[in-house]
């Protein structure tokens, strides 16, 4: 069984109190390639096997990009401390010179929300639930939310870019999208 979260949003217009609610689709590399890969171990990857046949390699699952500027890799472990419901999404953030991926360590899902390249507009935003089998590469310059771990404190190794060049662009939010609460469905329910 997966958690999947309820998100409602408040309308964007000012004079209005309606909210909407968007239900978080599950993370799939299909509805996820505008933003990003989904770095999984999937029969529809390539793969084969190697040493002496006691491994199976899941092949080029991410398109890591560091270069731009003479930048250079970076491995990562970020530890994130769930934060308490309701989760109000007070910032997006993108990095305009590299990718950024994230691999769980643990075994607890997690939520992905990120938003087109480009200017942000707050209306594309999508809220996406990636299982601790899961994780995400985000294109060059993909809004994103840091890490949003679920249910416990959770590892995850990071792979980005270190180097000279101003690499994190960061937008303060209103807060009037929230995550507001968690329902218990499995993932086919809602693929």
């Amino acid at each position: 069984m997966v958690i999947l979260p309820t998100v409602a949003v408040n309308a964007m217009n000012e004079n209005s109190n309606q909210t909407m609610t968007i239900t978080p689709k599950a993370l799939t590399s299909e509805n996820f390639t505008a933003f990003g890969d989904v770095i999984e171990v999937n029969d529809n990857k390539q793969h084969f096997t190697i040493n002496d046949g006691f491994t199976e390699r899941y092949h080029d699952l991410a398109e890591v990009d560091v270069s731009n500027q003479g930048g250079r890799t970076l491995i990562n472990i970020f530890r994130s401390t769930p934060l308490a419901l309701p989760i109000a999404v007070k910032m997006m953030e993108r990095h305009p010179l590299s990718s950024q991926a994230f691999i769980p360590m643990g075994n607890q899902p997690y939520l992905v929300v990120v938003a087109p390249r480009g200017e942000l507009d707050p209306s594309e935003i999508k809220v996406f639930i990636a299982t601790a089998k899961q994780g995400v590469n985000y294109h060059a310059g993909t809004w994103h939310h840091y890490c949003l771990a679920l249910n416990a404190v959770s590892d995850f190794i990071v792979v980005d870019r270190g180097g000279s060049g101003d690499n994190c662009d960061v937008i303060d939010l209103d807060g009037s999208l929230v995550i507001s609460q968690m329902l218990s469905q499995t993932s086919q329910e809602n693929g």
